[in-house]
């Protein structure tokens, strides 16, 4: 599937899902989406580095994007992967270096959004993740196809957290993950309402239309104005509209040159096929 992926994908990805290869083409993207009233986070992509080469490259692309976002008065985020900055070597090494970014993030008003990934990584993920609300500019990503997600996300809520809802893209077993997506979007339903009762600031992010219509209705009876947030994409026709409304509407934009696992996980992201496939087959400009 990877060798056909890596044929086919390059054509069908690029320009789409994914910015490019390099941190200037996130930042050209990033502009675009700007024009529109739209924020952007960047995502340099990769995981599972074990590599200290590819672990100080990518600490080096985020700074880069953090300088420049700096310069060009852009109006964007980052969002980090735990295992792209050292959890498979060590968590010491994973904290040195994702508070190395939150704290340059934080010197030039950036905020960082700390990624999610499988599940045997999420109680360190979140242990990091607390450890860095003091800096006051980070937010953590919470799956809520996991049994355990509503546990966690009350428990940041009470810590003062920013959470980024999604429905979660991994392969995970039965007894660690919902499977039908009713079950993970009755979950994401509840989790939600979770967040307008008790939360300051959040995220939803989804492409699922009746959860954005469902966000809208409750920002209007808890006077709380959420962020949404999609993929570049899948639906920036949408987007567009929604941030003409009014509402703060954000894009997630990979970009660097190891993009398949990423490209892999969206097409195979259980109950979404058909949107995927629409995706491919529409124009999906940035202006659209």
């Amino acid at each position: 599937m990877n060798r056909m992926l890596s044929g086919a994908a390059a054509r069908l990805v690029a320009g789409r899902w994914i910015a490019g290869t390099r941190a200037d083409d996130a930042l050209k993207d990033a502009k675009s989406f700007n024009s529109r009233g739209i924020r952007v986070l960047l995502n340099n992509l990769g995981e599972a580095y074990r590599s200290k080469a590819k672990i100080n490259s990518t600490i080096s692309n985020y700074m880069y994007l953090i300088s420049n976002i700096s310069k060009m008065k852009l109006n964007a985020a980052l969002s980090v992967k735990p295992s792209q900055l050292g959890l498979l070597v060590s968590e010491k090494e994973l904290e040195r270096n994702y508070l190395g970014i939150v704290r340059a993030a934080r010197n030039n008003g950036i905020f960082v959004w700390l990624d999610m990934e499988e599940h045997d990584t999420v109680d360190s993920t979140i242990e990091l993740y607390r450890r860095s609300i003091k800096y006051g500019n980070t937010g953590i990503c919470i799956q809520s196809y996991l049994r355990r997600s509503m546990d966690d996300e009350k428990q940041i809520v009470g810590d003062g957290g920013t959470i980024r809802l999604v429905k979660g893209a991994y392969t995970e077993p039965r007894d660690i993950a919902f499977q039908s997506r009713a079950e993970v979007t009755k979950q994401y339903s509840g989790m939600m309402d979770y967040l307008f009762r008790h939360a300051s600031a959040f995220m939803i992010a989804t492409h699922d239309i009746d959860m954005v219509s469902k966000a809208m209705r409750l920002e209007k009876r808890s006077k709380k104005r959420a962020m949404l947030g999609m993929l570049k994409g899948i639906m920036n026709r949408k987007a567009v509209e929604l941030a003409e409304s009014g509402e703060d509407m954000n894009i997630y934009v990979p970009f660097g040159p190891d993009w398949i696992a990423y490209s892999y996980r969206r097409l195979t992201e259980a109950g979404h096929t058909s949107l995927i496939l629409r995706s491919l087959m529409k124009r999906q400009s940035i202006n659209a």
